[in-house]
């Protein structure tokens, strides 16, 4: 059995279109769809926005002392 692996998007009519499949025409396939657990999207953009709010000069200025001084206040009100 050939396996094949192709990650889609569900549009916004819920279709999926499978193009530039490694089968000949006529040919009888098995499709399962498996949804991933995290969205590939969601994940992509939290570390774009992790990456835009490192690189503020806001947080350039904070020092580890400061940061450490943070964790350790949000854990006391815990």
């Amino acid at each position: 059995m050939l396996a094949y692996r192709q990650y889609v998007t569900v549009q916004k009519s819920k279709q999926i279109v499978l193009s530039d499949v490694p089968f000949l025409p006529g040919q009888r396939v098995e499709v399962v769809v498996i949804a991933e657990d995290q969205p590939v999207n969601q994940v992509r953009e939290l570390r774009e926005l992790f990456k835009a709010t490192q690189s503020l000069p806001q947080a350039q200025a904070i020092s580890e002392a400061e940061i450490a001084a943070e964790i350790a206040a949000y854990r006391a009100a815990q």
